[in-house]
């Protein structure tokens, strides 16, 4: 019996540094695992990609022709757009078809003009009709979808990305290496991430503040509110890291913090989960549904009231000795879980 085709789209992962490249890694080795000769899957990725999935997988190499005409068309019984910029336009094959989005972040941008969020409602809005499955990787995004889109959630349902278990290396040390206890973050420094906060937690005490990942003019912000904390010296901006140097920080770190306005999902928080550290989040997007009632929140962003939550939190952390709850509270979020589920959907769209 002939196994039906499955292509999956992971054509994101040509930048190593972005989100995108985390997740097709995760997502498309646990496929591979978990298939079990189920599907005959083929992989769509730019010819430069650093990772090939050890050649354990056919690949098709993208074309900037595809966008027009792509060759294999009818090729495949199933198609996973996994990410909504894929370059492959679901219109361009003949299959069934599967889109997974991974947020809705420029609807909530405050720089987005309405001309641009109209814009781009009309593009994603035709990528979504053109698909028979819609995947979004937490219930905040599927809200959203449900809610620009009421005619698709009938097809929406959502899937939780894995995460990674980093393993720090004894004998690796980050370029930056605090000598002192310190708090540490990552990600890319938007207003969005809300990094510009967190200088205010290092008030009457003595704690260091490390922030990792790529930088932006937001970088001044930053700056300007450690000085204004009188902390200037311990905060410590480090740009973009290795993920030995990101093990490192996680494991060394006193308490990780998050206070992000736009996040789909919120892999750090789970990669300092599985340090069993305590994470500090804002209340906003997926990031509860991904801290769990294991993670300590902020009710709002006013300094007082941030300094309060991290102070009753650390000290709670210590009295009910909770880091075996935010072990399990990561353990909770697999790439074996999110491939089966995905592997699952494929074959629900060929019985429909």
């Amino acid at each position: 019996m002939k196994k039906p085709s499955v292509l999956i789209t992971f054509d994101s992962m040509k930048d190593a540094n972005c989100g995108y490249f985390s997740f097709g890694k995760g997502l498309g080795d646990a496929l591979i695992q978990q298939n079990k000769e189920k599907f005959k899957l083929k992989f769509y990725l730019f010819k430069n990609t650093q990772y090939l999935f050890n050649g354990l997988v056919d690949i098709i190499y993208l074309s900037k022709l595809d966008r027009l005409f792509f060759s294999q068309k009818n090729a495949f019984d199933v198609v996973h757009l996994s990410d909504q910029t894929c370059r492959l336009r679901p219109n361009k094959v003949n299959a069934k078809k599967i889109m997974t989005i991974h947020d809705m972040n420029k609807v909530h941008i405050k720089v987005s003009t309405p001309y641009r969020i109209q814009v781009y409602l009309k593009k994603l809005g035709k990528l979504i009709s053109q698909c028979d499955k819609i995947v979004c990787i937490s219930e905040f995004v599927a809200n959203d979808v449900k809610h620009y889109f009421p005619e698709a959630s009938d097809k929406i349902s959502v899937i939780y990305n894995g995460a990674d278990k980093l393993m720090a290396d004894e004998n690796h040390h980050p370029a930056f290496k605090p000598e002192k206890k310190f708090l540490f973050t990552i990600g890319l420094l938007s207003v969005q991430k809300g990094f510009h906060l967190l200088p205010a937690l290092l008030k009457d005490n003595d704690y260091h503040l490390v922030i990792s990942g790529k930088e932006t003019p937001n970088k001044q912000r930053i700056l300007e509110e450690a000085a204004k904390y009188n902390c200037l010296d311990r905060v410590h901006i480090t740009g973009q890291i290795s993920d030995q140097d990101k093990a490192w920080y996680y494991k060394n770190c006193s308490a990780f913090l998050f206070p992000s306005i736009a996040e789909g999902f919120g892999l750090p928080v789970i990669e300092a989960l599985h340090f069993g550290k305590p994470v500090f989040l804002s209340k906003f997007t997926s990031l509860p549904e991904v801290g769990g009632n294991a993670a300590y929140y902020f009710d709002s962003f006013d300094p007082a009231d941030m300094q309060n939550t991290f102070t009753s939190g650390m000290e709670d952390f210590v009295i009910k000795n909770r880091a075996k709850e935010m072990i399990a509270q990561a353990e909770k979020f697999t790439w074996e879980i999110a491939a089966n589920q995905y592997l699952s959907l494929y074959q629900k769209c060929l019985d429909e």
